[in-house]
């Protein structure tokens, strides 16, 4: 596998009691980039998502990260290797603060586990790296605020900043805008460009404007199956995209 390549699928299938949701999908995405996954309703974005990241168990096909083949492996090993779903290591903590849930993530990257019980000295170790994530996501001013008590826009960009926590190499996300104000949308937009600078992000996403200002390179899904491959201007031109999502194909 080209070295530019850091995620590949082959012939990816998906099949639930006869019904096939995800059929015979290739896929490259490329390192570096902002990759996105679109298309309408029922065109198996979600399954698509969940094979990749190993949440689901593919009928046929073969994934690679890096070249190596992680087709059988668990959510958790492929995180170890550097690629992770956000939302994976979310804010399941919402009476800890802010600063406290990366901190949390943070001792997972390091290989503990909750270190509950430590002393106070001890976790305090982790705060200026913790800080500096929050920073990173927007949520200074935030850092002493309960999870559970963050309006819903920066309690996405906490979800981020504890996957961050986890050093990811290539990063997942699952329609990270969903439920937003168009204010919190351009928030985590800026977000998710500003943290591409070292990664490769690879999204699923019905908002088209915010796909459009952030991809690199968008695969279109229909029924299951690769419609359309290329830039913003090569797939919103395509006959068979605007008659997917405006025609028959919707629903």
């Amino acid at each position: 596998m080209s070295e530019d390549i850091i995620l590949q699928a082959s012939g990816l299938t998906k099949e639930f009691k006869g019904f096939v949701a995800v059929s015979n999908v290739d896929l490259t995405v490329r390192r570096g980039t902002i990759h996105a996954l679109i298309g309408p309703n029922g065109a198996g974005k979600t399954t698509c998502f969940n094979l990749l990241t190993k949440f689901l168990q593919p009928t046929g096909g073969v994934i690679r990260y890096n070249g190596q083949d992680i087709t059988a492996m668990q959510p958790a090993d492929i995180a170890r290797l550097g690629l992770v779903r956000s939302f994976q290591i979310s804010a399941v903590f919402p009476k800890m603060s802010a600063l406290e849930n990366v901190r949390i993530a943070l001792q997972r990257r390091r290989g503990d586990s909750f270190d509950f019980w430590r002393s106070e000295k001890v976790l305090a170790g982790l705060n200026h790296e913790a800080a500096a994530l929050l920073e990173d996501v927007g949520l200074t001013d935030f850092s002493a605020t309960l999870a559970g008590e963050l309006p819903y826009g920066r309690k996405r960009a906490l979800e981020i900043a504890t996957t961050l926590a986890l050093d990811p190499e290539m990063l997942l996300l699952d329609e990270p805008m969903a439920g937003m104000t168009q204010e919190d949308i351009d928030r985590i937009s800026s977000l998710i460009r500003r943290i591409s600078a070292n990664r490769t992000i690879f999204m699923v996403e019905h908002n088209l404007s915010v796909v459009a200002s952030l991809s690199d390179r968008i695969t279109v899904l229909a029924r299951g199956e690769v419609l359309a491959e290329g830039d913003y201007a090569t797939v919103s031109k395509d006959s068979r995209v605007i008659d997917a999502y405006i025609g028959v194909g919707h629903g």
